[in-house]
């Protein structure tokens, strides 16, 4: 039951990202794309990166691994649009979500997310670690331990509906900031995801070669801008 819902939900986020952005190949990428691991990217006039990352070890490791992350253009001060989760047959060991403030810790869009969402209570929430703390929003959305059913569809329901909600509003901060200080931002933003120990680890435990897993987690997951 978890994984049919995450693969419909992985193939409703990808419908979305298709409608209303254009698909192209980023360079280095190819090498990620093979039997059980799917990397895809997106732009748009108001998001310079929109990435899908699927690992299904279902029939190898029996886990399943999503992340997907949007960015905004290099003018646009909005918030990272950020939704991470693993799974095992029976439950959901980690599902993160945010909306993560970049210039301003209080942004329209992340004080939108925080609001939008409070209604939404994990049942085991999952204690953040200090490079996290430094980039996430307050309403960061970290639930751990997911096994009802009802709580696995309210999950994937916020994950869609914030989607589309994020790829309408971006496009009105376009412009509103300092290319310099967006980058410098966005930059801030990845070098504390490439701290997450968990990544490397997580990808391992799902049977990637290790020389993929090193390159890949400096170059193409979180890239910074150079």
């Amino acid at each position: 039951m978890i994984w049919e819902r995450l693969i419909k939900l992985e193939k409703e986020i990808i419908e979305v990202l298709d409608k209303h952005l254009t698909e192209y190949k980023e360079p280095g990428m190819d090498r990620f794309n093979k039997p059980g691991w799917t990397n895809r990217t997106w732009s748009n006039m108001s998001i310079r990166r929109a990435h899908v990352d699927v690992v299904d070890a279902r029939e190898t490791k029996g886990l399943w691994m999503a992340h997907i992350c949007l960015f905004p253009m290099k003018k646009n001060g909005g918030p990272i649009y950020g939704f991470d989760i693993i799974a095992g047959k029976n439950k959901i060991t980690g599902a993160f979500h945010d909306f993560s403030p970049l210039l301003k810790k209080e942004h329209p869009l992340t004080r939108w997310f925080i609001e939008e969402n409070k209604w939404f209570k994990p049942s085991k929430v999952r204690e953040l670690p200090d490079w996290a703390k430094a980039i996430f929003s307050e309403g960061m959305i970290a639930a751990g331990n997911v096994r009802e059913e009802r709580e696995l569809e309210q999950i994937c329901t916020l994950a869609l509906s914030n989607l589309n909600a994020y790829i309408d509003k971006i496009g009105h901060y376009n412009s509103d900031s300092n290319e310099e200080d967006v980058v410098r931002a966005q930059n801030f933003y990845c070098e504390n995801q490439q701290k997450n120990p968990h990544t490397p680890k997580t990808m391992q435990s799902l049977g990637l070669p290790e020389e993929d897993i090193k390159l890949f987690c400096a170059d193409n997951l979180f890239p910074t801008i150079k």
